[in-house]
C-alpha cells in the first residue's frame, strides 16, 4: 500500500501503551486508528515487540493497512507478552534497558496511549530527558477518553507547588483524538526547523 500522505522528517513513531486493552473499547479503536494512520503516512511504528492488548492492536493495525512495524522486546517477554511475529523488523534485547535505548534511538517522536505503570515510565522517562535538554524529539500524550486527565493534573499540581520551576518546564503536546497524533507529532516536529526546543511547548 502506497502511504497516501506526508509526514515530512518524521519517520518513525514509538508508541508506548498497554499490554492489556483496558476497560473502555474506545482504547483500542484508538489504538488502531493510529495503526492506520501510521500506514497511511508512511511512518515507522517503533513500539515493545508484543501481541497483546494496545500493543498488538497498534502493531496488527499498522501492518493491516500496508504499514512498517519495528518491535523490540527483551527476551524475558517474549513468552509473557507474546511476540508478535509478524512485525517488519524483530530486534530480540538482552533487558529492559536495551530496549528502551533501541527503541528511543530509531524513533523521531513518542506518544503515549493509555496503558500501566510500564507505559506510564517510559512516558516520565522522555518527559525527564526533554526536560533536562537531553533531547528535542516531540512527545505527545493521547488523552483518550480522559485517561492521561489525572496525570496531566499531578503535573499542574507540581508546578503550582514550584517543583516544575521555570526553566525546567515540561515539554509535551496533547490530543484527545486518535486522528490528531500524526497531524500534532508532525507540526511539533516541524516547529523548530525538525526540532521541538525543551520549553518551546510548555504546558506545565
Amino acid at each position: 500500500m502506497r502511504p497516501r500522505g506526508s509526514a515530512g522528517n518524521v519517520r518513525s513513531l514509538c508508541v508506548y501503551c498497554g499490554s492489556g486493552l483496558g476497560d473502555k473499547p474506545i482504547y483500542a479503536e484508538a489504538a488502531r486508528s493510529l495503526g492506520r494512520s501510521l500506514a497511511e503516512n508512511g511512518v515507522r511504528l517503533i513500539y515493545g515487540g508484543g501481541g497483546l492488548g494496545l500493543m498488538g492492536e497498534v502493531a496488527r493495525a499498522t501492518l493491516a493497512a500496508g504499514g512498517q512495524v519495528t518491535g523490540i522486546i527483551p527476551s524475558f517477554l517474549v513468552q509473557r507478552e507474546h511476540m508478535l511475529r509478524e512485525v517488519t523488523d524483530l530486534l530480540i534485547t538482552a533487558d529492559m534497558h536495551e530496549r528502551k535505548k533501541l527503541m528511543f534511538d530509531r524513533s523521531d517522536a513518542f506518544v503515549a496511549l493509555p496503558g500501566g505503570v510500564g507505559t506510564l515510565e517510559e512516558l516520565v522517562e522522555q518527559l525527564t530527558w526533554a526536560q533536562l535538554g537531553q533531547h528535542t524529539k516531540p512527545i505527545v500524550v493521547a488523552n483518550i477518553a480522559d485517561f492521561w486527565t489525572p496525570f496531566l493534573g499531578l503535573l499542574e499540581h507540581m508546578r503550582r507547588e514550584a517543583f516544575i520551576r521555570p526553566g525546567l518546564e515540561v515539554p509535551f503536546g496533547v490530543v484527545t483524538e486518535a486522528d490528531q497524533i500524526v497531524p500534532q507529532v508532525i507540526a511539533l516536529h516541524a516547529m523548530m526547523g525538525g526540532e521541538v526546543a525543551p520549553g518551546a511547548l510548555a504546558k506545565f
